[in-house]
């Protein structure tokens, strides 16, 4: 049982380090800029660093909680400026926008959840009391 929360830290936190590279890429900068969002040049990178950084946290059970704080930091303002479904006129990205929506959504309730319960067991900071009958 102890390994299927190591997986669960692993498999929630492989989205935000597989897609924080792309962050530094000119064609992801010049995407958010013409989103709308201002200073694009420092914010997109910096949001990738925030992304890797949370996100090595969760997977090594290291400051899991401060990781998982990182990662609703990051998507706070990416769910609500990069998905605003209600401002596409055309149903099929609206639709794709809704979709990207709600799984940000989804992915913040997992990061509170952590914020909360901390990274479990399996994890190097070796704070977690396993009172479970299930292990």
């Amino acid at each position: 049982m102890k390994m299927l929360v190591l997986l669960g830290r692993i498999l929630f936190s492989l989205i935000f380090l597989t897609s924080s590279i792309g962050h530094f890429s000119t064609q992801n900068i010049q995407y958010s800029a013409s989103m709308g969002l201002p200073l694009a040049s420092f914010l997109v990178p910096a949001s990738g660093a925030l992304a890797a950084l949370g996100a090595l946290s969760i997977i090594l059970g290291y400051k899991a909680r401060i990781g998982a704080l990182l990662i609703i930091i990051f998507l706070l303002p990416v769910t609500f400026i990069m998905h605003r479904f209600w401002l596409d006129a055309e149903p099929a990205v609206q639709q794709i926008q809704l979709a990207m929506f709600m799984k940000n959504i989804s992915m913040l309730g997992a990061a509170l959840l952590i914020c909360y319960f901390g990274s479990g067991p399996l994890s190097l900071d070796g704070k977690y009391i396993d009172d479970s009958p299930l292990t």
